[in-house]
C-alpha cells in the first residue's frame, strides 16, 4: 500500500500543475460540516426549512421568492451563517455583487472561518474578488477555504500565485526531462 507521500510524489509526475501533495479526489469540502449545536433546535429545523424552500425556488429560477425565504431564516436565527451564504448567492444571481460580498462577509464571520458554511462562502468570495480584479484578496480567501478541504479553492489558489506557477512550471520541466531524456538533449 502507498503511503500519502508515494500518492503525492505520483500525483506530481502525472498531474504537475497541481500543488504538491494535493492528491485528486480527497476533497475533504464533502466532509465538513457546520456546527449548529448552539441553536434552538425547533428555530434551526425552521431556519432550514426555509432554506431548503429557498434553494428550491432559486433552482426554479424564482429569485425573489428565494430571496425572500433566505432573509426570512435569517430573521428566525440572525447568527447561523447558512442562510447568508444562501441569499449570497441569490444576490449575485440577481447581478448584486455588492449585496452578494455583504452577505458573505457575514457568513465568514459567522461561522468563524469553520466548517462548510465558510468554505462554501470563501470560495464564492474568492470568485466575486477575482472577478472584480481583487487578486490578493481573491487569493487569501481561495487559501483559507484551500486549507478547510476545497480542492476547487486550491487550484484557485494556485493559479493566482505566480511563484507557485513558476514552481510549477519548472517541476513539469523536470519531469519531461525525465520522462524523455534524450529530448531535453537535443535541446
Amino acid at each position: 500500500m502507498a503511503s500519502a507521500h508515494d500518492r503525492a510524489v505520483l500525483q506530481a509526475i502525472f498531474n504537475p500543475t497541481s500543488p504538491f501533495g494535493d492528491i485528486h479526489g480527497q476533497n475533504q469540502e464533502e466532509e465538513l460540516i457546520d456546527d449548529d449545536s448552539g441553536f434552538d433546535t425547533e428555530l434551526l429545523r425552521q431556519a432550514k426549512e426555509l432554506e431548503v424552500r429557498g434553494v428550491s425556488a432559486a433552482e426554479a429560477g424564482d429569485l425573489q421568492a428565494a430571496l425572500q425565504l433566505f432573509s426570512q431564516a435569517i430573521q428566525i436565527l440572525p447568527q447561523r451563517a447558512s442562510a447568508y451564504n444562501n441569499r449570497a448567492q441569490a444576490l449575485r444571481l440577481q447581478g448584486d455583487t455588492a449585496g452578494a460580498l455583504g452577505d458573505l462577509d457575514r457568513a465568514v464571520s459567522l461561522s468563524g472561518s469553520a466548517g462548510r458554511t465558510a468554505c462554501q462562502a470563501l470560495v464564492q468570495r474568492g470568485l466575486l474578488r477575482r472577478l472584480a480584479c481583487r487578486g490578493e484578496e481573491a487569493r487569501a480567501d481561495f487559501e483559507e477555504a484551500a486549507a478547510l478541504g476545497s480542492e476547487f479553492a486550491r487550484q484557485q489558489a494556485v493559479a493566482l500565485n505566480p511563484y507557485a506557477a513558476l514552481c510549477n512550471t519548472m517541476l513539469s520541466e523536470v519531469i519531461n526531462k525525465l520522462r524523455n531524456p534524450e529530448a531535453s538533449e537535443m535541446l
